[in-house]
């Protein structure tokens, strides 16, 4: 419910509200079925503290559960799982299929490591953004938006060199540039939330895995995202077109940063910008859940992979 794989909690938690609107009366009704398996739970209560890093106990586990509901119920089977899906913002939830792939083959994953190089299928599988929310619990509450002309910062990110990707631009950027900031750990009284504020441009690269809290934190802040990854497929994206607010730097090309954003027109900067503000409303965690918001987006790209399989 907290911390980096909260998502994960906050889904199954509203779906299993009493007063949930996202629940089937009967199973006939269902558009899909939710497996309300953690894998965060898993590794938490099996691997902590982490001993090994064996994904065996992890696959085993998850794949008796779902022959226990294959033998209990009646729906698996009649499609070989193609309306059911999963839910983790775990980054070892991909590792739970790679012994099986005929067993899951049809299950819809819905993951934060949506990685197409992994074995992410877009158009079975659904990306999960990955929201940090911070131990005190989530207040709801809102980031004060910058208009364009008070933001001085061109690019900012500030966060560990977990990964090639950050290794790379901490190594080329760290505290070397007024414009563009890249800290490792910020200086002592130097506030995250309003140094994204102050930024044109956010810089999002790919940690161990391809997700980062930052992508949605961007747009909390109205600061254009700068997707620095690879195979990374976004969320949303059956709906939202991220050329259109976003801007994407090749893993390669992370040099040149500042020379690639400084060749961005206002105008068009500007445009991108003002699309931001104007999505930001898919990005935000509302519980109970409001139309539109994140939770109704994770829905609604189930929705359409569920439709994917009807079409076939």
């Amino acid at each position: 419910m907290k911390n980096i794989y909260a998502i994960e909690g906050q889904f199954i938690d509203e779906i299993e509200s009493r007063k949930s609107p996202f629940k089937a009366q009967y199973p006939n009704e269902a558009h899909v079925f939710f497996l309300p398996i953690s894998v965060g739970h898993i590794v938490k209560y099996i691997y902590m503290p982490i001993t090994t890093y064996d994904r065996d106990r992890l696959v085993r586990i998850f794949t008796d559960y779902i022959k226990v509901v294959s033998h209990k119920y009646p729906f698996w089977n009649r499609t070989n799982g193609a309306d059911h899906f999963m839910l983790s913002c775990h980054d070892w939830a991909p590792d739970v299929s790679m012994k099986d792939p005929q067993l899951y083959r049809n299950l819809i994953k819905v993951l934060c490591n949506a990685n197409s190089s992994e074995g992410f299928h877009p158009n079975r599988d659904v990306t999960l953004p990955e929201i940090k929310v911070p131990p005190q619990g989530f207040s709801g509450e809102r980031w004060f938006i910058q208009p364009p002309e008070n933001r001085t910062i061109l690019a900012f990110f500030a966060g560990g060199g977990h990964g090639n990707i950050r290794k790379i631009l901490l190594h080329h950027w760290k505290d070397k540039d007024e414009e563009v900031r890249v800290h490792k750990y910020l200086p002592d009284g130097q506030d995250y939330n309003e140094l994204m504020g102050k930024s044109k441009y956010c810089l999002c690269p790919s940690g161990f895995e391809v997700a980062s809290p930052r992508v949605v934190e961007s747009f909390y802040a109205g600061c254009v995202p700068v997707i620095i990854s690879d195979s990374y497929v976004l969320p949303f994206s059956d709906v939202l077109d991220w050329r259109e607010f976003s801007v994407k730097i090749a893993p390669e090309k992370i040099t040149e940063i500042k020379r690639i954003l400084k060749g961005i027109p206002e105008k068009e900067y500007r445009k991108m910008q003002k699309r931001v503000v104007k999505l930001r409303r898919h990005f935000e965690l509302n519980r109970p859940a409001k139309p539109f918001d994140i939770l109704h987006m994770v829905l609604h790209s189930i929705w359409l992979r569920r439709l994917n399989t009807l079409l076939l």
